[in-house]
């Protein structure tokens, strides 16, 4: 029984870092209407980023984590402005933008084995505390990631439903061609859209890469295939079902642990996809509302 407490808490805190990562791939999704799979190396990025102010900068986690989840924002607005907004322009479909976001997945890859190499890296943490909530066990790090995670979320429900540019991408992600007729500059709100987004891809990989404790190249897109269960799962483009996608996946994950060995665990994700295709394509989102 011990041990099934114990993976519900391991199981909380992954989906802490599924729901931040697949929150901002599905806000990006309702937004420009295609997948972005070199989302998934802005996760890897953030991480490296972060390596990097920690190391050579002496900075502490949090503060290198919000400066390099920033830089990556940058990065992901200059990419969605500067090359896959165009192709949009030009009419490319759905079909056609997966092979520009896979053929950018795999530039990105390229470039950051360049930089840094295919060897292991690990982000430097203070000795930690294990702490006993209810009864569950967290170390200092694991109730960090939730946390952050809960002021994510919240932050995102707050921009979604209290802020005009939150409005505007929900009206974006409603109708684009409606919300152009309403006088929203859609323009801008893309442009604020790609950056929220890779900042919480960013922050989505900084997390994960805390909870595995050393990380290499592979570590965003090992991970994206289950951010996108998530996504799945929750309705894609719809972020509250999302959230839910993400509680459901996480703790799946981790206690499936008590009965299969712990190196299939992620391949629940993908049963509990085929699942939702079979009997709920639609997802979760109506559960938990449309939006």
């Amino acid at each position: 029984m011990l041990a099934l407490w114990h993976s519900i808490g391991f199981g909380l805190v992954t989906a802490s870092v599924l729901a931040v990562a697949s929150v901002g791939l599905t806000v990006q999704f309702g937004v420009n209407n295609y997948v972005n799979i070199s989302y998934s190396q802005y996760m890897t990025l953030g991480a490296f980023f972060t390596w990097d102010l920690m190391n050579y900068g002496h900075w502490n986690l949090i503060v290198a984590g919000v400066v390099a989840s920033l830089g990556v924002g940058v990065v992901s607005l200059a990419i969605g402005k500067g090359i896959l907004n165009q192709f949009v322009r030009r009419g490319a479909q759905a079909a056609q933008m997966l092979l520009v976001t896979f053929s950018l997945a795999l530039l990105f890859n390229a470039i950051m084995a360049t930089a840094w190499g295919a060897n292991p890296f690990e982000l430097s943490m203070s000795i930690q505390t294990a702490h006993h909530v209810g009864p569950f066990l967290f170390t200092d790090a694991q109730l960090d990631v939730i946390g952050l995670s809960a002021l994510l979320l919240v932050g995102t429900h707050l921009l979604l439903t209290h802020t005009r540019l939150g409005k505007a991408m929900r009206a974006l992600s409603d109708n684009k061609a409606l919300a152009r007729l309403a006088g929203i500059r859609t323009s801008r709100v893309t442009d604020a859209v790609w950056f929220l987004t890779g900042f919480l891809a960013s922050v989505g990989g900084i997390t994960l890469a805390v909870e595995v404790a050393s990380f290499d190249l592979n570590l965003g897109i090992n991970f994206f295939f289950v951010v996108m269960a998530a996504v799945i799962v929750g309705g894609i483009g719809r972020p509250y079902g999302t959230m839910l996608g993400a509680l459901i996946i996480g703790l799946a994950i981790e206690v499936s642990t008590n009965v299969i060995p712990a190196a299939y665990k992620l391949d629940v994700a993908f049963v509990i996809l085929i699942l939702i295709l079979l009997f709920r394509p639609q997802g979760l989102s109506r559960i938990v509302g449309k939006a």
